[in-house]
């Protein structure tokens, strides 16, 4: 008699248990946010990335800042400063004030805060280059009144400390609030949206990869006679073992048949069920990112109104939105090129001067001054008449 007795089996039940994963996006960053004052910049970039009409509008909005001009009083050193600002070493193969420019506003955006560096040549006579740094690697230690504060990094030993030269590092926050200096990014209010989207996303990719690639259930219900009943599971295995190699059969673009003994039920998963409509909600959420952005939801793509031009209203708006952006830059452009003219022996006043936002179709803006040039020699010959008519 053996101290051990063989477990019986029983004859019914299921010949497998299939386990699965929920699926989750692959940005789980954003499944865990907290609000928190610094820490939060790789969540931001998270979301550039995991919503590309995010990432869009912000570099759209950094297109549109562009085009930025330096005036100065001496003729000489104007085509000097001109050359200076096309060519200045930006650091991974680029050139020009500009490059950098958009460096950090793309920082000062999605960060909620940019720095920058002005890098002399050797000898202090010249500028060398203009670096963007990065914002994670920097403190901001303000003193005893609001117009005193420094820029900390870390030094060798990974101690922060007080970096030298401050007069040559830059620093611009983004909408700064009164209790911090560190600026708001563009996507602070975009983190709970984001997630519920991606949520939709993902399910919606899941559900089209059950339909698209159809499951199957295949149910063997044995008979009533013994005989059946004994049979159970070498006639499970043996149903599952055939209709895994009719499946493989197919994968490989042959046709196999499935031939069973008994009763056999084969019914498609999920056939019966509706799949959510994900339009409406979608198009929720995405109006609330859009709306933040600040961009007018067609120069994205996307066609949510009866026309397709932009209304006058929007060009205002999205002007003056393009127009705040530029006036946080001007004190960079200012400090950099102030330095410039020193170094070199000129004056040190200049003019910040920007391109003209474009955001009107040209043809229009044609017949709109061909208005008012019409209107205007209507008027003088008026003038001219009403003087004759006088003498």
């Amino acid at each position: 008699m053996g101290l051990f007795r063989k477990r019986q089996e029983p004859g019914g039940g299921g010949l497998a248990v299939q386990i699965r994963e929920g699926g989750r996006h692959p940005f789980g960053v954003l499944d865990g946010y907290v609000p928190l004052r610094q820490g939060e910049i790789p969540l931001y970039r998270a979301i550039r990335e995991a919503v590309p009409i995010v990432d869009a509008a912000i570099w759209k909005i950094i297109r549109l800042a562009g085009g930025v001009g330096v005036r100065c009083g001496d003729s000489r050193a104007q085509r000097e400063l001109d050359w200076f600002l096309q060519h200045v070493d930006t650091g991974r193969g680029q050139r020009g004030l500009q490059s950098f420019l958009d460096c950090y506003l793309d920082s000062m955006l999605t960060c909620g805060r940019a720095v920058g560096e002005i890098v002399p040549n050797r000898r202090r006579t010249d500028i060398a280059a203009l670096l963007c740094g990065n914002v994670t690697d920097i403190e901001i230690k303000e003193g005893d009144n609001p117009m005193d504060f420094a820029i900390w990094g870390r030094d060798s030993g990974g101690q922060m400390r007080e970096l030298p030269r401050q007069e040559l590092l830059l620093f611009t926050p983004f909408q700064p609030e009164t209790d911090s200096p560190y600026g708001v990014s563009l996507l602070r209010s975009m983190p709970f949206l984001t997630e519920i989207l991606l949520k939709i996303y993902q399910a919606t990719g899941m559900n089209w990869e059950r339909m698209g690639n159809v499951r199957f259930a295949v149910v063997y219900k044995p008979g009533d006679t013994p005989l059946d009943q004994s049979l159970v599971q070498e006639r499970s295995r043996q149903i599952a073992r055939e209709w895994s190699a009719a499946m493989q059969a197919g994968k490989n673009g042959s046709v196999r048949d499935f031939v069973a003994v008994g009763d056999v039920d084969i019914k498609v998963i999920g056939a019966d069920n509706q799949v959510l409509d994900s339009e409406v909600p979608v198009r929720q959420i995405l109006e609330q990112l859009v709306a933040r952005t600040g961009i007018p939801p067609f120069l994205l793509g996307l066609s949510w109104s009866s026309t397709e031009r932009m209304s006058t209203q929007q060009a205002d708006m999205m002007t003056s939105e393009i127009t705040a952006i530029r006036r946080a830059l001007e004190p960079v452009v200012e400090r950099i090129c102030e330095l410039w003219l020193r170094l070199h022996g000129y004056g040190d006043q200049v003019t910040v001067e920007w391109e003209d936002i474009n955001l009107q179709d040209i043809v229009e803006e044609a017949r709109a001054e061909l208005y008012r040039q019409q209107a205007r020699a209507v008027e003088l010959e008026n003038q001219s008449t009403e003087k004759g008519a006088s003498v």
